[in-house]
């Protein structure tokens, strides 16, 4: 199921295409190349003076680590989750060895959004979730400090939306994206739109 953007000029491929559904095939697995192109995305994302803060926990459907991840997640995205090829967890490196590193959370979601635009390259889909318990990823994977939890991802291949079984996820699934209007997003200076 294809829900492109509605655009007002049009935009690349990837980003029209990506969208965050829910309904993955539980039989199609995400190949050894896609995983590696979408980390590889990620890797290559933009960062404060290069300090490249976001790492992933990564985990395979029926492996140790998919199951560690998928024990944090919150109950409402359990219900569809593990259907999913591929889950992990983005984490930010927060110190380096000149302290701080500036901005980290932003280079967690530059490279976050770059795995998920390659995702869509290779023919998957992706989800990005903030519902997933932070504490129990740090205590399940013994995390060091300074490497912390800030989303989880699933990825794999698109399933029929009537996998989900719940009717209101099949109508989030089918409903129109939408997004407000240019006019409101970008503005010379508050109330007077660009475009």
């Amino acid at each position: 199921m294809e829900k492109p953007a509605d655009t007002s000029v049009p935009v690349t491929e990837e980003i029209a295409r990506r969208w965050s559904p829910r309904a993955f095939d539980e039989t199609a697995d995400v190949s050894d190349e896609q995983l590696r192109a979408m980390l590889e995305a990620a890797r290559w994302a933009p960062s404060s003076g290069n300090t490249q803060p976001a790492r992933y926990l990564v985990g395979r459907r029926g492996d140790e680590t998919f199951k560690k991840i998928y024990g944090t997640l919150a109950d409402g995205n359990k219900i569809w989750a593990h259907r999913a090829g591929v889950l992990m967890i983005g984490l930010v490196v927060t110190q380096n060895e000149k302290g701080d590193i500036p901005h980290a959370e932003y280079g967690l979601g530059l490279a976050s959004q770059n795995l998920v635009l390659q995702a869509v390259r290779e023919g998957l889909v992706a989800h990005q979730m903030g519902g997933f318990d932070p504490y129990a990823v740090i205590r399940d994977f013994d995390l060091p400090d300074g490497l912390v939890p800030r989303v989880a991802i699933a990825a794999g291949k698109q399933a029929p939306p009537e996998i989900l079984d719940a009717e209101r996820l099949i109508e989030r699934e089918i409903a129109p994206r939408v997004r407000i209007p240019l006019s409101d997003f970008a503005f010379s200076s508050p109330g007077n739109p660009i475009f």
